[in-house]
């Protein structure tokens, strides 16, 4: 039975849920099931899974946030708690905030009750005997009971939840029908034995109409086969795993000629392999990419070096986790900035797209292979797990309205006409060479790609004036970039004195946050989606006597890296920082906002 007082002032579609359960349990099916169904009613939603870097048997949480209001960043307050982990119960109830909901399973040992706090007792054990479902799937089946009652209690239309299983399942009806005869065995129990007291309850919205559900994985799995991807190589490694997954899984559906596979996908024995592939495959004409995290960029370094420094396109999705070293696998960060930025050793500097939203990891998916052919150079895509391996919700995606840009590509036509050609020669003055494809029959098609010294010709050679001239080509291709990567978003008047840098997923968290600020000092926004930095970027921060630069990691490494090469207006800027492992809270932002410029 329920323990504490009545509440009367109902709270609609406006709330923090986290069920806290064990890894490996199967947990994540039924937690789709609501944030789905949620989805489904028309009410904007967001999950984020905290998960532990193991197989199974530690602590995991989902937590799922409903909001009116369409924000859909992670919440710093819980108001219902679905406890099914004698491990955490303690803890998670303790998080709990006052006036919220405890949902805990009958194996739990009874909660210390708190003031204000509404209890409701979940009997699993008996529910899952009356459903007797097989051996192997009792532990799954059991999770059921959970979405079961919590639909009942907060008024999730069950029909919302079977069209959120279909899809889970893909429309199989046995394990649809299994799972739906515990929720409605749940439901009903709840009906009958519990008394609503909490404030919480959702309520049909059309908020969702049109829109989509997805991972930023998946979404620039999918914009990377819409560039034209025509070969993927990967190795294991969390949060990036799903990006090469979605290719896998969705490549086969899209891209076939005639009935045959006009793409290949490969699993490398490790990083290094991973990127050195993408490069033979970026060097042959076709449009290669690889995908990792921070430890398999580390690896990569040395071939990024060979690519940058002999010209060859390809993609690298770094989905940031937490480091250094090993770190924390499975949460979040924005850490590898500095080092992508000027990866390989020597004056190296990489071109880095960072999207702050699922269609824009779909859009950079295949703009990516657009610059790193025009520009012939690797084009590395910064994501995170907290855009990665998240659902968000999004305006379905823009099929690509441009043609592929291939860049400086020369036929075996263009060099009878020209009749002569040096493959690292600037011809129009932005430091791109033209170069050939193998296939290209014409006798001057012919070039050796080298990571060594070389001249116009791409001949071996040590002559410091060769060198020099190479390196000043190759930096004027680099200021050539600024004008060609995703210029910034602003937002604000541009008349404020003071600016925010941003950038990455920590957009939904800042739009939040100057909703927060009506009555503070008014902040002009800037969010960087690439690097280098165009102009935009230097007038922003000339146009403001303080500009603060947000970012998930502890050096402040976007800070520093402004400062580089911005240095002129270095003193305006102030890091402001955030790294524990889990993505911002617009509360942490507004309040320290509202610290930082009424001081």
């Amino acid at each position: 039975m329920t323990e504490g007082p009545t509440r009367t002032k109902q709270v609609v579609n406006d709330f923090s849920m986290v069920v806290a359960t064990v890894n490996g349990s199967g947990s994540q099916t039924s937690n789709l099931a609501l944030i789905r169904a949620l989805f489904r009613m028309g009410i904007p939603v967001s999950g984020k899974n905290l998960f532990p870097s193991n197989i199974q048997g530690l602590p995991t949480w989902y937590t799922i946030r409903a909001s009116s209001d369409g924000h859909t960043a992670r919440r710093d307050s819980v108001e219902i708690l679905v406890a099914m982990n004698a491990a955490t119960f303690a803890e998670d109830h303790a998080g709990l905030s006052s006036g919220g909901a405890c949902f805990y399973a009958d194996y739990l040992p009874k909660p210390q009750t708190r003031d204000g706090i509404i209890y409701y007792p979940m009997p699993i054990k008996d529910l899952v005997k009356e459903v007797n479902p097989p051996r192997d799937l009792k532990e799954y089946v059991a999770n059921m009971g959970y979405v079961g009652i919590v639909s009942e209690m907060l008024g999730i239309d069950h029909e919302a939840v079977r069209g959120a299983l279909l899809t889970h399942f893909r429309g199989r009806e046995k394990p649809v029908e299994l799972n739906m005869g515990m929720i409605t065995l749940a439901a009903e129990w709840a009906r009958n034995h519990l008394e609503k007291q909490d404030p919480y309850r959702v309520q049909a919205d059309d908020q969702t109409a049109g829109k989509i559900l997805i991972e930023g994985n998946t979404a620039g799995a999918l914009g990377a086969i819409y560039g034209g991807v025509s070969f993927a190589s990967w190795y294991p490694i969390t949060p990036a795993s799903s990006f090469a997954d979605a290719v896998r899984e969705y490549l086969p559906q899209l891209r076939k000629d005639n009935g045959k596979n006009t793409y290949a996908v490969i699993q490398a024995e490790d990083e290094l392999s991973a990127i050195g592939m993408a490069i033979g495959a970026g060097w042959a004409g076709a449009r290669a990419m690889t995908s990792t995290s921070g430890p398999g960029i580390s690896l990569m370094a040395e071939f990024a070096g060979l690519a940058f420094f002999a010209e060859i396109p390809i993609v690298v999705w770094d989905v940031q986790r937490m480091g250094p070293s090993t770190g924390l696998p499975t949460r979040t960060s924005q850490g590898d900035v500095m080092f992508v930025r000027y990866l390989g050793h020597g004056d190296t500097k990489n071109v880095i797209l960072i999207p702050g939203s699922v269609a824009e990891c779909f859009e950079f998916g295949w703009r990516a292979f657009d610059l790193a052919e025009r520009l012939q150079t690797p084009v590395f895509v910064l994501s995170d797990l907290d855009l990665g391996m998240n659902l968000w919700m999004s305006d379905p995606f823009d099929y690509p309205e441009e043609p592929m840009d291939r860049g400086k590509v020369l036929t075996a036509e263009q060099l009878e006409e020209i009749g002569e050609f040096a493959r690292y020669r600037d011809v129009d003055g932005d430091g791109i060479g033209y170069r050939t494809l193998p296939g290209n029959e014409h006798p001057l098609a012919p070039w050796f790609a080298r990571g060594t010294g070389h001249n116009e010709q791409a001949v071996y050679s040590e002559r410091p004036d060769d060198w020099e001239r190479n390196m000043e080509r190759l930096m004027r291709k680099a200021e050539t970039a600024r004008e060609l990567v995703p210029a910034p978003i602003h937002h604000g008047s541009g008349k404020a004195r003071v600016g925010l840098i941003y950038y990455g997923s920590t957009e939904s968290a800042v739009q939040e946050a100057l909703e927060r600020l009506p009555d503070r000092p008014e902040i002009d926004a800037l969010r960087l989606r690439a690097v280098p930095f165009g102009a935009e970027v230097k007038q922003f921060i000339d146009d403001h006597e303080v500009v603060y630069v947000l970012e998930m990691n502890t050096d402040g490494q976007m800070h520093k890296l402004l400062q580089l090469e911005v240095p002129q207006q270095a003193m305006r800027l102030r890091s402001l920082t955030h790294n524990n492992g889990l993505s911002l809270t617009a509360r942490w932002i507004a309040e320290s906002m509202a610290d930082q410029a009424g001081g």
